[in-house]
């Protein structure tokens, strides 16, 4: 029974629908990187290395073996390096995104909460443990001086 209770206060502090949201605009942007680099990035280095198609570059361990009829007995087993060249390219591509993104998302949260810059309005928990700081010092200030 704690379970569920605990269940229906994070469904309905939102955490589950910010998860959501982040899960969507996530599966939203890994198709946007995949496009960004197999359709823009890879095609131009494709260009620059004569053609070069890194997604069909492959290792063969074994080649398929046929029989008399010219069927395929057993497939091929090969390492597809390629694909984990534009894999790998994909990753240092969101990672990048991220790092901007959270490093943007740091200095604006930074920048709210800090009580002395008037340009940002800074939110009331952050403005109320900074009023009660500045009343603390104060109070230490008198008791010393009596």
């Amino acid at each position: 029974m704690g379970l569920l209770k605990e269940f229906k206060e994070f469904a309905v502090k939102g955490n589950m629908m910010d998860m959501a949201i982040g899960v969507i605009i996530g599966a939203s942007f890994n198709k946007v990187i995949d496009v960004l680099v197999k359709k823009v990035l890879m095609p131009p280095l494709s260009y620059l290395t004569n053609g070069i198609d890194f997604k069909d570059k492959i290792i063969i361990l074994r080649d398929a073996e046929l029989n008399s009829a010219g069927e395929i007995i057993q497939e091929k087993i090969a390492l597809g390096y390629g694909a984990l060249f534009e894999a790998f390219l994909d990753f240092i591509i969101i990672g990048f995104t991220v790092f901007i993104v959270v490093k943007f998302m740091n200095r604006l949260r930074n920048k709210a909460q800090d009580t002395k810059d008037d340009t940002v309005v800074t939110p009331k928990d952050i403005q109320l443990l900074s009023d009660l700081t500045d009343l603390m010092k104060e109070q230490n200030e008198l008791l010393r001086n009596k």
